[in-house]
Formats: C-alpha cells, sequence, structure tokens
C-alpha cells in the first residue's frame, strides 16, 4: 500500500506582493536597527552593542586597556551580525575626539588622526576601554532600568536601549543614511543641553526661542567659528532641518595669514592641496608658499605667505573661504527614532520633550527596583528579627531536624524568601544576630522606602529628582563651548577680473569688425596699422579688469573680458571668431567700463535709452537684444554718461537742427526702442531722408565743437541756451554753414 504524504497548503502570492513586502522589511530593518539613533541614548544599534560589550568585559575608566580585538570579538560573536571591520570603525569614531565631541571609548595606539581619521592602527594593535562619559550611558544597566531583547541567535539578551542619564542624541549627534531618509544631528555643549532640559522640566510649554536661550547652537568638537545667523540657527531647531555653516580661525601674523582652527571634520593637508592647486592655476598670484606648522602644542597652524605687505589680506582669506574648505556648510536633519519606535523628525523642543519621557520613564523604573529590592529587605529582616528573638529553638531546628526550612516555616509561619535568608547564615552568624544592627537597618530602609514613594507618586518631587541629577552631570562631565558662535559677512570668491593687473587700455574697433587693446589711453586710434580696404571705426578708454560690450547692427550685445582682446602690436583679430553675430549684420559700437558704468543707447530714428553696463552683459557668443530698431533706423555708437543726474545731452540732426536737454529726462531701461530724444517723422527715417545724425553727452563745462567739412565752431554752453528745449523736439537750426554736420565733439574748458 502507497504512503501518502500530506505537505500542506502552499499559499501563493503575487511577484509584487512579495517584493514590496520584502522591500518594506529591508527598509525598516536598515530604520530600526542599522541607520538611525534613539531619542534615547543616541545609538545606534552596533555603537549600543559595543559599549555594552565592553561593559561586561568591566572595561570601565578605572580599568585597564584592552586589545580592541578581543572587544570586538565579543560584539560580532555575542551581540552584532556583521563584519569586523564595520564594528571596528564604529569603535574608531567613538574614540576620536576630533569626531565625537564626548568620546564614548579611551584609546590608546594610532586611532587616526584630523588629518586623515581613517588612517587607524588595525585593532590587534590598538587597546581600548570606556570613558567616564560613558558611565552616563552605563551607570544604571543593573538597577531594572531596561527592556532586554535576545540577541540575533537567540541565546544571548542585550538592552533594548542604554539607560541614558543625559540626552546624548544631541552631545554627540548622529549621522546615517536609511532607505528613504537621513540623519544629520550636530553634536551640542552637555552643559547648555542640560540647562535646556532644566528649563523644560520647570516650564513644559516652553518655545524654541526660549530652549535656545540654553542651547544657542551646535557644538563641534573644533574651535572653528559657526557663522550662521541666529535667525537661521533658530528656523532649524524650529523646524528640525536647514544648515550650519563653520568657518576657520585666522590671524594676521607679520604679513603673514596664520590658520589656527578648522571646521569639523576638515584636512588641513587637503586645504592646503586646494590652495596649492589654485596658485598652480595662477589664480592666486598675491600667495608665494605655503607652510604646515602643526605641531603637538598647535595641533592646526597652517600659514599662507603672502608677496608683500600691500597684499589685502582680509580679501584674499574671504576668496579662500569660498573657495576652499576653509568655510564648510554640514546638513542638518533631526531625524531620529522616537519613543514610540518610528522614525521622525523633530523640533528641539519635541526632541528634547521625548527625551525627557524617556528619562523620566527610566528614573521611575530605577527606583520602583530600588523599592521592591528595599521592601524585599525588610521582608527578610522582619524574618531575621523573628529568629533573634527564638535564636535557641531556631539553631535548636536547624540542627537537628531533616527538613528545617519547612520547620521554620510552620512554626513562626515564616515565607520560603525569610526561611531561605535564615537557612543561608552560618549557625555561627545566626548566634551572633544582634536586635540593634537589624532595627537600625530596618530604619533606615524604612526612611528610604518612604522617601522613594514619594517621589514615584509625585510628579513634582519626580520634576526636582530629574533636575538635580541633570544638574550633577552637568558639573561632572560639563565643559566649556568649543566653536564660537559669530555672524559673518558672506565670502566671496575672486572674480577672474580681480587677479588681473588693472592697466589703462584703449580699445579699437575698425571698419571690418576687427579688434584690438592698446596699452594706455595716450594711442592715436587713426595712426594704427590696418588691412587692406579697412580702416579705423571706433574706440574707448578703459581698463584690463573690465568687460567691453560691442553692439552689432541688428541692436545685439556681445561681452567679451577687456584683457583677453588681442594686442595692438598686430591688427587685431575679427569679433566673429569668439562670437557669432546674425548672418550679414556689422558691429557698430563699443563700451566698456564697470558693471554700474551707465551708457546711451540710442537708434538714428531719434529714439534711446540709458543702460548700465551690467545690463549690456552677456555671456552669451549670440549676444542678446539690448536695442529695439525702428523701420529704417541703424544703431549709433554708444555714449558715456558719467553722471546721469546733471549731464545734457546734444542731439543734432542730419538737417542741421540742434536740440539739448538733461540725460535725466530720458528712463534708465535694461533694453528696449527707448523714448524720443528728437522728434524726426518715421516715415521720413524709413526712407533714409531725415535721421538723427549725431548724440554727444556733455557738462555745463563743456563746449560743443561742430565740424562741417573743414570748417569747425565750438559754442560754449552759455550759447548752447537757445537750443535748449524739451524732450521729444525737432530743435532750432544750427547757424548757416554748420547745418551740415561731419563730426561733433565735447570739449573741457
Amino acid at each position: 500500500m502507497a504512503e501518502i504524504f500530506d505537505y500542506g497548503v502552499t499559499e501563493k502570492i503575487s511577484l509584487l506582493k512579495y517584493t514590496e513586502s520584502a522591500y518594506l522589511n529591508y527598509s525598516m530593518y536598515v530604520i530600526n536597527d542599522r541607520a538611525l539613533p534613539h531619542i534615547g541614548d543616541g545609538l545606534k544599534p552596533v555603537q549600543r552593542r559595543i559599549i555594552y560589550a565592553m561593559s561586561e568585559l568591566r572595561l570601565d575608566a578605572d580599568a585597564k586597556h584592552a586589545k580592541s580585538a578581543r572587544t570586538i570579538g565579543d560584539v560580532i560573536g555575542k551581540f552584532h551580525p556583521h563584519g569586523d571591520a564595520a564594528s571596528y570603525e564604529a569603535m574608531v569614531l567613538m574614540a576620536q575626539s576630533f569626531s565625537y565631541r564626548y568620546p564614548l571609548v579611551d584609546g590608546q595606539g594610532n586611532w587616526g588622526s584630523p588629518d586623515e581619521p581613517k588612517s587607524y592602527a588595525a585593532m590587534r594593535y590598538t587597546e581600548s576601554r570606556l570613558t567616564r562619559y560613558a558611565a552616563t550611558l552605563l551607570s544604571e544597566l543593573a538597577q531594572g532600568t531596561v527592556d532586554w531583547a535576545t540577541n540575533f541567535d537567540g541565546t544571548l539578551e542585550e538592552p533594548a536601549v542604554l539607560p541614558a542619564r543625559l540626552p546624548n542624541i544631541l552631545l554627540n549627534g548622529s549621522t546615517g543614511i536609511a532607505v528613504g531618509m537621513a540623519t544629520d544631528i550636530p553634536p551640542h555643549n552637555l552643559r547648555e543641553v542640560a540647562s535646556a532640559c532644566i528649563r523644560l522640566l520647570e516650564k513644559p510649554k516652553s518655545t524654541v526661542k526660549e530652549l535656545c536661550e540654553h542651547i544657542i547652537g551646535p557644538d563641534y568638537p573644533t574651535h572653528a567659528e559657526i557663522i550662521s545667523s541666529r535667525d537661521e540657527i533658530l528656523q532649524i531647531y524650529t523646524t528640525g532641518r536647514g544648515a550650519i555653516r563653520a568657518r576657520a580661525v585666522y590671524s594676521v601674523e607679520r604679513g603673514e595669514i596664520v590658520i589656527t582652527a578648522l571646521p569639523h571634520q576638515v584636512s588641513g593637508s587637503k586645504v592646503l592641496e586646494q590652495i596649492a592647486a589654485q596658485m598652480q592655476a595662477k589664480k592666486l598670484p598675491m600667495v608665494v608658499d605655503l607652510r604646515d606648522e602643526s605641531d603637538h602644542e598647535n595641533p592646526t597652524r597652517l600659514v599662507i605667505v603672502l608677496r608683500s605687505n600691500r597684499v589685502d589680506a582680509e580679501a584674499l582669506i574671504a576668496h579662500l573661504f569660498a573657495s576652499t574648505d576653509l568655510e564648510r556648510t554640514y546638513r542638518v536633519n533631526l531625524n531620529l527614532i522616537g519613543n514610540d519606535g518610528r522614525p521622525q523628525v523633530m523640533n528641539l523642543t519635541t526632541l528634547l520633550s521625548e527625551w525627557l519621557k524617556f528619562r523620566s520613564a527610566t528614573v521611575l523604573k530605577r527606583l520602583q527596583f530600588r523599592l521592591d529590592k528595599i521592601l524585599d529587605r525588610l521582608h527578610v529582616l522582619n524574618g531575621l528579627m523573628i529568629a533573634y528573638l527564638n535564636i535557641d529553638a531556631v539553631i535548636k531546628i536547624v540542627r537537628n531536624e531533616d527538613n528545617p526550612k519547612q520547620a521554620l516555616i510552620k512554626k513562626y509561619k515564616l515565607s520560603e524568601r525569610q526561611a531561605d535568608a535564615i537557612l543561608d547564615l552560618r549557625l555561627r552568624q545566626l548566634a551572633k544576630l544582634e536586635e540593634v544592627k537589624i532595627k537600625a537597618e530596618q530604619d533606615d530602609l524604612v526612611e528610604e522606602q518612604k522617601g522613594i514613594e514619594k517621589t514615584i507618586k509625585s510628579k513634582a518631587r519626580l520634576k526636582t529628582l530629574l533636575k538635580k541629577e541633570l544638574m550633577a552631570d552637568g558639573e561632572m562631565s560639563g565643559d566649556e563651548r568649543m566653536s564660537p558662535i559669530v555672524e559673518r559677512v558672506e565670502a566671496q570668491a575672486f572674480r577672474e577680473t580681480d587677479l588681473i593687473s588693472t592697466e589703462p587700455i584703449t580699445v579699437v574697433l575698425s571698419s571690418k569688425g576687427w579688434v584690438r587693446a592698446a596699452r594706455g589711453h595716450e594711442v592715436d586710434p587713426l595712426e594704427l596699422s590696418y588691412r587692406s580696404g579697412d580702416s579705423y571705426k571706433f574706440a574707448v578708454k578703459g581698463r584690463t579688469n573690465q568687460d567691453s560690450t560691442f553692439l552689432d547692427s541688428t541692436g545685439r550685445a556681445y561681452t567679451l573680458a577687456a584683457h583677453t582682446l588681442p594686442s595692438a602690436r598686430g591688427q587685431g583679430e575679427p569679433l566673429t571668431g569668439r562670437l557669432s553675430p546674425a548672418s550679414g549684420s556689422t558691429f557698430e559700437g563699443v563700451a566698456i567700463g564697470e558693471k554700474d558704468q551707465q551708457y546711451l543707447l540710442a537708434s538714428d530714428a531719434g529714439y534711446g535709452f540709458v543702460a548700465t553696463i551690467g545690463d549690456m552683459q552677456t555671456k552669451n557668443k549670440a549676444g542678446k537684444v539690448i536695442l529695439s530698431l525702428p523701420k529704417g533706423a541703424l544703431v549709433m555708437q554708444p555714449v558715456l554718461v558719467n553722471n546721469y543726474a546733471s549731464d545734457w545731452i546734444a542731439a543734432i540732426s542730419n538737417e542741421g537742427r540742434l536740440l539739448m536737454f538733461p540725460v535725466a529726462e530720458l528712463p534708465v531701461m535694461a533694453k528696449g526702442k527707448g523714448v524720443k530724444i528728437m522728434n524726426i517723422p518715421p516715415a521720413r527715417v524709413a526712407d533714409r531722408i531725415e535721421m538723427m545724425a549725431a548724440v554727444v553727452i556733455l557738462t555745463e563745462q563743456d563746449s560743443l565743437v561742430i565740424h562741417s567739412g573743414k570748417r569747425f565752431i565750438a559754442l560754449k554752453f552759455n550759447d548752447l541756451k537757445v537750443y535748449q528745449g524739451e524732450r521729444a523736439r525737432r530743435g532750432r537750426k544750427l547757424p548757416r554753414g554748420f547745418q551740415r554736420v561731419d563730426r561733433v565733439d565735447a570739449r573741457t574748458e
């Protein structure tokens, strides 16, 4: 007969549901058991297991250092089912005074350096023990304060959360990346945090702003400055998210910049490499040498040697703050596992309130544990008192009875606990029982019992106890703030033009669109040589550290750095080689100056406006439209405006009409057609019959020189009053013989 096996019913689920379930399980494992700290002790599981394993090995602050390999072996063998390298790295971080604000591990040997945090020796070469601060996490471990959980293989128990006496989550901070979330909690000063907790105990409805009177900001294990503003820091603590900016500390000694403190986790050697790279790229011509003078007395001392004492050290260091790791931004994300076992981003008030709930529950567990011990001992003492009062009979029972325990219970109505306590005493000790000692111990225990019971029943007493313990721990483990908080202005990196010598130049544009830059302002562009068929068109005076803007016949503006223009020793280069103007367009003008320098932009249709160099600048090779042209109109050369408020504009038509009015009547615009300068009928412009022939900017001290053929006339400002009028008028006719204008200049008297 064939055997029939019943394998049961196989559950079938879709691949989608299986995948979702598997990913969810993995995510929750990473969040709860790897990446995020718990609000109670501020530790991740691996850190908690290392600290607990070291306490089990009796490696407290007074013990001898033990080989780190021994400790890590215990951790991964008993509690942490992960690699020894990862576990040892977690231990190293807790031992580095430059990584942890309050280190939990005291190490001997090579545990890395601020320059190379991961240059630590192998665990077989280093020794370790717990620091005194670690006692704040462990001192109440055996006092009934801990919920125990089974280890990974179910053979041992480990604490789910250590009974921290201080909010370690804020003191040492934490970083981690979980699935779909991250945590970045900066370290803080112990005394400040303890003070804030006391404030919250006294006034549970305290706002974040009120708590920030105590916690003024993070406190990194470095003397670098925190330069975030008060409002920025308050916003971080209000939302639980944001960023903290830290900056190196420096001084100027004998014309040298000496850096004495670096931001958290910044390597001095890397900073020197960054500065050296800029020097090699010729971006720091004012720096001639770098030195690292760091030693035991001066852990950080980086020296930047300047070319001369005329170098602006403040501007240079501001550039280095903006372009190197001398200034660092740290992300803040107060994401952690709360008392309910769920990850959440908390503000400062919520975080401290949650921790105080944890601490209150821990203290109540400790008090209840002690109360239970007292009640048990009092129960035992009552039994010992009965034995003392009947000492001879008790000794006789112990000596003669086969089952003395049951005999004692039956005769004196004792509990098993009392009987065991009596029998655990040797006969010699039993005979030496003294009523005075028993009663004295009972009195002490009863008094302690009453105090504990009052504390458990009274919220006010419990708060007082919490405050006293926080104050005591703050005094014992606290220290002064390391990171000063100083508001600083934002650092600006050098522009390329800032690194260029500011020499005078004359930018010359030819009729065919060839450009060059001649050194100095005394150059006569007409005397320069030009290619066959080419000739001089325009020239403007500027400096090598300024931008030059070119205007084409379509009204588009193009920008080139003046120091990049070819030298006037040759015949220059065509602008089309660097720019991409529209087909058939020609270059009609050039302007140069600082970003706020104003120019008059106009078309010969009689329209124009005032624009700045900054408005005309563009990085686009194809340029950008700056001047819109009416039908049939041509672009005129940009004219420099020195003083918008007091300068005058003189516009002359090809028919010999002159109109003068203040420049201030023209609008300042970024682009457009502008407004009417002279009233010229659009039809006459379109047919090229009448147009604006010249436009000049002059002051009240200038004379207007009008050239007509070989003749010219110089009109002083008083002579020009008859030509003054409102903007957009036709103007008045010039004197006979000068109505055919070839050229117009402004000459200063």
